[in-house]
Protein backbone atom coordinates (compact mmCIF):
# COMPACT_ATOMS: atom_id res chain seq x y z
CA UNK A 1 0.00 0.00 0.00
CA UNK A 2 1.48 3.38 -0.75
CA UNK A 3 2.52 5.61 2.15
CA UNK A 4 1.12 8.69 2.28
CA UNK A 5 -2.87 10.18 1.91
CA UNK A 6 -2.97 11.64 -1.84
CA UNK A 7 -4.06 16.17 -2.10
CA UNK A 8 -7.73 16.59 -2.08
CA UNK A 9 -8.92 15.82 -5.37
CA UNK A 10 -11.88 17.86 -7.70
CA UNK A 11 -13.74 14.83 -7.83
CA UNK A 12 -13.80 11.01 -6.56
CA UNK A 13 -15.01 8.53 -9.04
CA UNK A 14 -15.21 4.65 -8.08
CA UNK A 15 -16.48 1.14 -9.35
CA UNK A 16 -19.28 -0.46 -7.11
CA UNK A 17 -18.61 -4.52 -7.77
CA UNK A 18 -15.71 -5.69 -6.09
CA UNK A 19 -14.26 -2.20 -5.72
CA UNK A 20 -17.16 -0.01 -3.38
CA UNK A 21 -19.16 -2.94 -2.55
CA UNK A 22 -18.99 -5.78 -0.35
CA UNK A 23 -18.84 -9.48 -2.22
CA UNK A 24 -22.26 -9.62 -0.94
CA UNK A 25 -23.64 -6.60 -2.83
CA UNK A 26 -24.28 -4.35 0.31
CA UNK A 27 -22.81 -0.25 1.21
CA UNK A 28 -21.05 -0.56 4.68
CA UNK A 29 -22.33 2.34 6.90
CA UNK A 30 -18.47 2.93 7.50
CA UNK A 31 -18.76 3.70 3.61
CA UNK A 32 -22.44 5.51 2.95
CA UNK A 33 -20.73 7.80 6.11
CA UNK A 34 -16.95 8.29 4.06
CA UNK A 35 -19.29 9.13 1.07
CA UNK A 36 -21.39 11.67 2.87
CA UNK A 37 -18.04 13.21 4.02
CA UNK A 38 -16.89 13.61 -0.10
CA UNK A 39 -20.12 15.38 -0.76
CA UNK A 40 -20.17 17.63 2.61
CA UNK A 41 -16.76 18.56 1.56
CA UNK A 42 -18.16 20.10 -1.88
CA UNK A 43 -17.00 17.40 -3.93
CA UNK A 44 -18.43 15.62 -7.03
CA UNK A 45 -18.91 11.73 -6.58
CA UNK A 46 -19.13 9.85 -9.71
CA UNK A 47 -20.12 5.89 -9.82
CA UNK A 48 -18.40 4.21 -12.84
CA UNK A 49 -19.70 0.80 -13.41
CA UNK A 50 -20.71 -1.94 -15.75
CA UNK A 51 -23.80 -2.27 -14.40
CA UNK A 52 -26.88 -1.06 -16.26
CA UNK A 53 -29.12 1.36 -14.78
CA UNK A 54 -31.72 -1.38 -13.93
CA UNK A 55 -28.75 -2.35 -11.29
CA UNK A 56 -28.93 1.08 -9.60
CA UNK A 57 -32.05 1.43 -7.56
CA UNK A 58 -30.57 -0.19 -4.66
CA UNK A 59 -27.73 1.24 -4.62
CA UNK A 60 -28.96 4.98 -5.25
CA UNK A 61 -31.31 4.08 -2.07
CA UNK A 62 -28.24 2.72 -0.07
CA UNK A 63 -26.18 5.97 -0.94
CA UNK A 64 -28.62 8.50 -0.17
CA UNK A 65 -29.26 9.13 -3.63
CA UNK A 66 -26.46 11.41 -4.23
CA UNK A 67 -23.97 12.03 -7.17
CA UNK A 68 -23.84 10.90 -10.92
CA UNK A 69 -22.93 7.35 -12.22
CA UNK A 70 -21.36 6.55 -15.30
CA UNK A 71 -23.10 2.69 -16.19
CA UNK A 72 -23.01 0.10 -18.90
CA UNK A 73 -18.73 0.92 -19.21
CA UNK A 74 -19.19 4.54 -20.13
CA UNK A 75 -22.15 4.11 -22.72
CA UNK A 76 -24.82 5.35 -20.18
CA UNK A 77 -24.96 8.71 -17.81
CA UNK A 78 -26.97 7.85 -14.99
CA UNK A 79 -28.66 10.87 -12.45
CA UNK A 80 -28.68 8.35 -9.36
CA UNK A 81 -31.01 11.37 -7.90
CA UNK A 82 -33.44 11.53 -10.28
CA UNK A 83 -32.75 7.84 -11.25
CA UNK A 84 -32.82 8.73 -14.68
CA UNK A 85 -30.59 8.14 -18.26
CA UNK A 86 -29.10 11.82 -18.84
CA UNK A 87 -26.62 10.26 -21.79
CA UNK A 88 -25.81 7.68 -23.87
CA UNK A 89 -23.07 6.63 -26.23
CA UNK A 90 -24.34 3.37 -27.59
CA UNK A 91 -23.15 0.63 -29.84
CA UNK A 92 -23.97 0.94 -33.64
CA UNK A 93 -26.55 -1.92 -34.87
CA UNK A 94 -23.94 -2.15 -38.12
CA UNK A 95 -21.12 -3.15 -35.84
CA UNK A 96 -22.60 -5.08 -33.24
CA UNK A 97 -23.76 -7.68 -36.26
CA UNK A 98 -20.44 -7.37 -37.87
CA UNK A 99 -18.87 -8.37 -34.20
CA UNK A 100 -21.13 -11.15 -33.75
CA UNK A 101 -20.57 -12.46 -37.66
CA UNK A 102 -16.55 -12.24 -36.78
CA UNK A 103 -16.44 -13.46 -33.57
CA UNK A 104 -19.05 -16.34 -34.59
CA UNK A 105 -17.05 -17.31 -37.34
CA UNK A 106 -13.61 -17.50 -34.97
CA UNK A 107 -15.43 -19.20 -31.77
CA UNK A 108 -18.40 -21.78 -32.39
CA UNK A 109 -20.56 -22.35 -29.47
CA UNK A 110 -20.51 -18.57 -28.47
CA UNK A 111 -23.68 -16.96 -27.31
CA UNK A 112 -24.78 -13.21 -27.27
CA UNK A 113 -26.86 -10.91 -25.04
CA UNK A 114 -27.94 -7.34 -25.69
CA UNK A 115 -28.19 -4.62 -23.32
CA UNK A 116 -30.35 -1.80 -24.50
CA UNK A 117 -31.15 1.25 -22.38
CA UNK A 118 -34.61 0.27 -21.56
CA UNK A 119 -33.66 -3.71 -20.93
CA UNK A 120 -31.66 -6.95 -21.66
CA UNK A 121 -32.42 -9.67 -24.22
CA UNK A 122 -30.14 -13.27 -25.01
CA UNK A 123 -30.26 -15.72 -27.34
CA UNK A 124 -31.43 -19.22 -26.16
CA UNK A 125 -27.85 -20.59 -26.40
CA UNK A 126 -26.71 -17.72 -23.28
CA UNK A 127 -27.52 -18.42 -19.72
CA UNK A 128 -27.49 -15.62 -17.52
CA UNK A 129 -26.52 -15.62 -14.29
CA UNK A 130 -28.95 -13.14 -13.02
CA UNK A 131 -32.62 -12.87 -13.07
CA UNK A 132 -33.67 -9.50 -14.96
CA UNK A 133 -37.39 -10.07 -14.73
CA UNK A 134 -39.70 -11.75 -16.64
CA UNK A 135 -40.05 -9.21 -19.33
CA UNK A 136 -36.52 -10.48 -20.85
CA UNK A 137 -36.67 -10.89 -24.91
CA UNK A 138 -35.29 -14.20 -26.37
CA UNK A 139 -34.16 -14.26 -29.55
CA UNK A 140 -31.52 -14.59 -32.05
CA UNK A 141 -28.94 -11.63 -31.78
CA UNK A 142 -29.84 -10.25 -34.92
CA UNK A 143 -33.64 -9.68 -33.87
CA UNK A 144 -32.13 -8.30 -30.43
CA UNK A 145 -29.95 -5.79 -32.26
CA UNK A 146 -33.04 -4.19 -33.44
CA UNK A 147 -31.40 -0.68 -32.29
CA UNK A 148 -28.72 0.74 -30.95
CA UNK A 149 -27.11 -1.05 -27.61
CA UNK A 150 -25.76 -0.28 -24.75
CA UNK A 151 -23.44 -3.23 -24.88
CA UNK A 152 -22.78 -6.54 -26.32
CA UNK A 153 -22.29 -9.86 -24.40
CA UNK A 154 -20.53 -12.98 -24.80
CA UNK A 155 -20.01 -15.66 -23.33
CA UNK A 156 -18.97 -19.96 -24.17
CA UNK A 157 -19.90 -21.85 -21.49
CA UNK A 158 -16.63 -23.33 -19.58
CA UNK A 159 -14.84 -20.37 -20.99
CA UNK A 160 -12.96 -18.29 -18.76
CA UNK A 161 -13.43 -14.55 -19.08
CA UNK A 162 -9.27 -13.68 -19.62
CA UNK A 163 -8.71 -16.51 -21.87
CA UNK A 164 -12.51 -15.59 -23.80
CA UNK A 165 -11.28 -11.63 -23.50
CA UNK A 166 -7.92 -12.14 -25.12
CA UNK A 167 -9.24 -14.45 -27.94
CA UNK A 168 -12.15 -11.80 -28.68
CA UNK A 169 -9.68 -8.65 -28.86
CA UNK A 170 -7.56 -10.92 -31.31
CA UNK A 171 -10.63 -11.18 -33.17
CA UNK A 172 -12.61 -8.02 -33.20
CA UNK A 173 -9.16 -5.57 -33.06
CA UNK A 174 -10.01 -1.76 -32.34
CA UNK A 175 -13.19 -1.92 -34.33
CA UNK A 176 -14.95 -1.68 -30.85
CA UNK A 177 -14.43 -1.67 -27.02
CA UNK A 178 -13.83 -5.24 -25.48
CA UNK A 179 -13.45 -5.95 -21.72
CA UNK A 180 -14.63 -7.95 -18.71
CA UNK A 181 -15.73 -7.38 -15.01
CA UNK A 182 -15.72 -10.32 -13.57
CA UNK A 183 -13.37 -12.94 -13.54
CA UNK A 184 -15.63 -15.41 -12.25
CA UNK A 185 -17.47 -15.80 -15.53
CA UNK A 186 -16.54 -16.32 -19.06
CA UNK A 187 -18.19 -12.65 -19.50
CA UNK A 188 -16.84 -10.19 -22.05
CA UNK A 189 -18.39 -7.08 -22.73
CA UNK A 190 -18.57 -5.34 -26.20
CA UNK A 191 -19.10 -1.29 -26.34
CA UNK A 192 -19.00 1.13 -29.31
CA UNK A 193 -15.23 1.82 -29.85
CA UNK A 194 -13.49 4.97 -28.41
CA UNK A 195 -16.30 4.39 -24.95
CA UNK A 196 -14.74 3.62 -21.70
CA UNK A 197 -15.48 4.24 -18.02
CA UNK A 198 -12.53 6.37 -18.74
CA UNK A 199 -14.07 8.81 -21.52
CA UNK A 200 -17.41 9.65 -20.53
CA UNK A 201 -16.05 10.11 -17.30
CA UNK A 202 -13.69 12.68 -18.92
CA UNK A 203 -16.65 13.77 -20.31
CA UNK A 204 -18.17 14.96 -17.03
CA UNK A 205 -14.98 16.64 -15.45
CA UNK A 206 -14.60 18.64 -18.54
CA UNK A 207 -18.25 20.12 -18.06
CA UNK A 208 -17.04 20.86 -14.72
CA UNK A 209 -13.93 22.25 -15.51
CA UNK A 210 -11.93 19.54 -14.40
CA UNK A 211 -8.95 17.57 -15.82
CA UNK A 212 -7.97 13.89 -14.89
CA UNK A 213 -5.47 15.44 -12.32
CA UNK A 214 -8.09 16.48 -10.19
CA UNK A 215 -9.88 12.70 -10.40
CA UNK A 216 -8.99 10.28 -7.47
CA UNK A 217 -10.25 6.47 -8.49
CA UNK A 218 -11.01 3.20 -7.14
CA UNK A 219 -11.22 -0.30 -8.94
CA UNK A 220 -10.50 -3.70 -9.15
CA UNK A 221 -11.07 -5.24 -12.47
CA UNK A 222 -10.07 -4.49 -16.80
CA UNK A 223 -12.91 -3.22 -17.43
CA UNK A 224 -11.71 -0.34 -14.54
CA UNK A 225 -7.91 -0.28 -16.43
CA UNK A 226 -9.34 3.20 -18.39
CA UNK A 227 -10.63 4.99 -15.89
CA UNK A 228 -7.47 4.04 -13.31
CA UNK A 229 -5.06 5.11 -16.01
CA UNK A 230 -6.97 8.49 -17.21
CA UNK A 231 -7.40 9.67 -13.45
CA UNK A 232 -4.26 11.65 -11.83
CA UNK A 233 -4.88 9.26 -8.74
CA UNK A 234 -5.67 6.08 -8.91
CA UNK A 235 -6.31 3.00 -5.86
CA UNK A 236 -6.60 -0.63 -6.40
CA UNK A 237 -8.44 -2.68 -3.92
CA UNK A 238 -6.39 -5.59 -2.72
CA UNK A 239 -8.81 -8.21 -4.20
CA UNK A 240 -8.40 -6.92 -7.60
CA UNK A 241 -7.62 -8.60 -10.88
CA UNK A 242 -3.67 -9.26 -11.65
CA UNK A 243 -3.50 -6.41 -14.26
CA UNK A 244 -5.12 -4.07 -12.12
CA UNK A 245 -2.65 -4.82 -9.49
CA UNK A 246 0.07 -4.56 -11.66
CA UNK A 247 -1.07 -1.58 -13.61
CA UNK A 248 -1.71 0.44 -10.54
CA UNK A 249 0.87 1.84 -8.04
CA UNK A 250 -1.53 2.97 -5.38
CA UNK A 251 -3.26 0.12 -3.14
CA UNK A 252 -6.03 -0.13 -0.57
CA UNK A 253 -7.55 -2.33 1.36
CA UNK A 254 -9.87 -5.30 0.19
CA UNK A 255 -13.99 -4.49 -0.88
CA UNK A 256 -14.71 -6.67 2.64
CA UNK A 257 -12.25 -4.62 4.20
CA UNK A 258 -13.64 -1.36 3.18
CA UNK A 259 -10.41 -0.30 1.47
CA UNK A 260 -12.31 3.05 -0.25
CA UNK A 261 -13.72 4.09 2.86
CA UNK A 262 -9.98 3.85 4.25
CA UNK A 263 -8.41 5.91 1.94
CA UNK A 264 -11.70 8.88 1.30
CA UNK A 265 -11.39 8.87 5.58
CA UNK A 266 -7.90 9.74 5.09
CA UNK A 267 -7.90 12.07 2.41
CA UNK A 268 -11.08 14.14 3.85
CA UNK A 269 -10.04 13.68 7.58
CA UNK A 270 -12.96 12.11 8.83
CA UNK A 271 -13.17 9.36 11.32
CA UNK A 272 -13.86 5.74 10.53
CA UNK A 273 -16.73 4.01 11.84
CA UNK A 274 -15.57 0.55 11.87
CA UNK A 275 -19.06 -1.57 12.10
CA UNK A 276 -20.69 -2.64 8.78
Amino acid sequence: MTRGAPERPGLVATDLDGTLLRSDGTVSRRTVAALAAVEEAGVPLVFVTGRPPRWMHEVAQATGHHGVAVCANGALVYDVHTERVVASYPLAVDAALAAVRALREALPGIGFAVEHEGGFGHEPSYHPRWYDGDDVRIAAVEELLDAPATKLLLRIEGFGADAMLHKAREVLGDTVEVTHSNSRDGLVEVSAVGVSKATTLAKLCADRGLSAADVLAFGDMPNDLSLLAWAGTAYAVANAHPDVLAAVDRRTASNDDDGVAKVLEEVFGVGSNESS
